[in-house]
């Protein structure tokens, strides 16, 4: 049978590097290895053909011998026994040239030693409280652990496992199949490299028991939820003498009624008289501690947000405490008794009359999310959009009417711009 080019083989011109024919090799090796094509024939001689080209050209004599008298300069080097598989051409993958090591056989890593065990997860639901101030608890675990029985060999009573005559307790076996020694994981030890002539009847020959474990879980204040903890050996027993795997715990933490938590500070809201913001006063506002006492100022804006330092949660790391924001908004009440209407509407007698102007329509739907809704979150997003729409930021066109506080009129008349009661009245108190 004629032989084909060994350049056409390759698929490179005569004047081609080494590195170039080298890099061609490679490509073909990885295509068509019997590994990749089991049952292929075509494939399996198609990658003989191009191993043998490449022991040829990667020779500068056996090259130079093959361009001067072609097949026949080169047939007693090429023939079944002169042709080899050099591993040296992966060596550039790194890691690569590890795996391609174990399947063609010139690997010396062995499946039949000790592995570490698996890992496991158990999701923990714990409360608001819980979470601020930390606590301990105690949770049951299904796992894998070694059997007291035969202490983990898998083997009876008064036996033991014994080495693997087929792979002689390598957990692989190796054979020729064209030019190369393949290793493939053993089929009479799968892998373990021991036999097992009499199994344990606790385990069954497995070494390993499935037992639930009662663990005590130490949680540490100021934990979110999502944050994991991870219990070092607490996962499922290892095989061969391996160590035990982890445990993770993952923390879910419920909702608390009326703190809202962003990272380590709290925000919450306190309803008030219109009487205690009208006049001032001091109010009540819980805290993880229990009830703290906070003086809103004669003349406080609905909506304004007192802080409150270090009266957040603490830093899971332990390094200090969050700060609390609490909100005030004014309470309306639905029923009023006689009484109360006489005084309120003698209070309207002396109040000056209303002569507030129709606000631009920008500011009404800026703010009116704050009318409609006096959520915590509106309250944060306001208060920190307020000193930007203040400073004048915004696009080039807006920059020059915002910049000096006022707003447009329909009719081109420019008046005083209407400021945001929050942007005029918030408050910052230290406890």
């Amino acid at each position: 049978m004629n032989k084909r080019d060994y350049y056409e083989v390759l698929g490179v011109g005569r004047s081609a590097s080494e590195s170039e024919i080298k890099s061609a090799y490679r490509k073909l090796a990885m295509k068509y290895h019997p590994d990749r094509n089991p049952g292929d024939t075509s494939a399996e001689e198609q990658f003989k053909e191009a191993a043998e080209a490449y022991a040829v050209l990667a020779d500068p004599d056996k090259r130079s011998a093959y361009d001067r008298f072609g097949h026949a300069g080169v047939g007693a080097a090429a023939g079944a026994g002169g042709v080899g598989f050099d591993p040296s051409i992966f060596a550039e993958f790194g890691d690569f040239a590890d795996i391609l090591g174990s399947m063609f056989g010139f690997g010396t890593r062995r499946r039949g030693g000790p592995q570490r065990g698996a890992d496991l997860r158990y999701d923990l639901e714990i409360t608001f409280e819980e979470a601020a101030r930390g606590t301990e608890t105690t949770i049951q675990i299904p796992r894998h652990e070694h059997c007291d029985a035969c202490q983990g060999t898998g083997a009876a009573s008064g036996s033991s496992p014994t080495v693997c005559p087929q792979c002689r307790g390598q957990g692989q076996v190796r054979f020729q199949q064209g030019f190369f020694t393949v290793a493939r994981t053993c089929p009479q030890c799968h892998g373990s490299g021991r036999i097992i002539a009499r199994p344990c009847h606790s385990c069954r020959g497995s070494g390993m028991v499935a037992r639930e474990r009662k663990i005590t879980v130490k949680i540490p204040p100021g934990i979110a939820t999502g944050q994991q903890l991870r219990l070092q050996g607490e996962g499922e027993a290892g095989t061969g003498g391996g160590p035990a795997g982890h445990l993770f715990v993952v923390v879910h933490v419920q909702e608390h009624p009326f703190f809202r938590r962003e990272g380590n500070n709290l925000f919450c809201e306190v309803p008030v008289n219109f009487t205690t913001i009208a006049l001032g006063a001091e109010i009540q506002v819980p805290t993880l501690d229990g009830q703290d006492m906070v003086k809103v100022p004669e003349g406080t804006q609905t909506g304004t947000t007192f802080r409150l330092r270090g009266k957040g949660t603490p830093d899971v790391s332990g390094r200090g405490h969050g700060d609390l924001f609490v909100t005030v908004q004014v309470q309306t009440p639905k029923k009023l008794s006689r009484e109360q209407r006489h005084l309120l509407d003698q209070l309207a007698k002396v109040l000056p009359k209303e002569k507030f102007e129709p606000r631009a329509r920008e500011d009404v739907q800026d703010e009116s999310p704050w009318q409609s809704r006096n959520s915590p979150r509106t309250t944060a997003v306001l208060r920190r959009q307020t000193p930007q729409r203040c400073a004048g930021r915004g696009s080039e066109r807006s920059r020059g009417r915002r910049g000096r506080g006022f707003a447009a009129t329909g009719r081109g008349r420019r008046r005083p711009r209407a400021r945001s009661p929050l942007a005029s009245a918030g408050g910052d108190l230290r406890s």
